[in-house]
């Protein structure tokens, strides 16, 4: 058999995935939703005790966000999204593991929420205080009317599943770093 005939079955499954039919080469109609980081939730310290800095037990924070998304003709946003954060273990930290939620809501533009799910991130420290992960959620289908619907019409909102006390922490402007060790 020819080393050509037996290839190219592998370079047509090359060029599928670099875009080459028709509707790849289609360019979004305008582009994604936003991405928001909802502030009272940006960030999370879990206290034992009273809010100061010998008492925190566990913190959390969303570094960065970032989204890509295809949509075509009517057909609906499919969009995926990397939430990066970095989890802190404290001095009042019971244990070396903990989970921490977060959620990600798509929206209508200043509107109605369409639809908000929940994750839990595990977290198992090694001998660092501080660990960051990336966490992706590679399926987001956001229904749209039709073609003239565009990603500008919805955002998406991420937040960490924070308490109403937790929220006014937040809110407060209050700091707790640590020092540099």
């Amino acid at each position: 058999m020819n080393k050509a005939l037996a290839l190219a079955p592998l370079a047509v499954l090359a060029l599928a995935g670099c875009g080459s039919t028709k509707e790849a080469k289609l360019a979004n109609p305008a582009p994604c939703p936003n991405v928001v980081v909802l502030s009272d939730a940006a960030r999370v310290v879990q206290f034992d005790g009273e809010q100061r800095l010998e008492d925190v037990a566990w913190t959390g924070e969303i570094e960065n966000v970032s989204l890509a998304c295809r949509y075509v003709a009517a057909k609906p946003i499919d969009a995926s999204l990397t939430i990066d954060f970095a989890f802190g273990k404290g001095p009042k930290a019971s244990g070396e593991q903990h989970e921490f939620g977060y959620w990600i809501a798509v929206t209508r533009t200043n509107r109605e929420v369409i639809e908000k799910r929940e994750y839990l991130v595990p977290v198992k420290f090694d001998d660092d205080s501080v660990m960051r992960i990336s966490h992706e959620i590679e399926e987001i289908i956001i229904p749209r009317k039709d073609e003239n619907v565009s990603g500008m019409n919805f955002e998406i909102v991420v937040g960490l599943v924070v308490t109403p006390q937790e929220a006014i922490f937040n809110r407060s402007g209050k700091s707790l770093k640590f020092p540099d060790l």
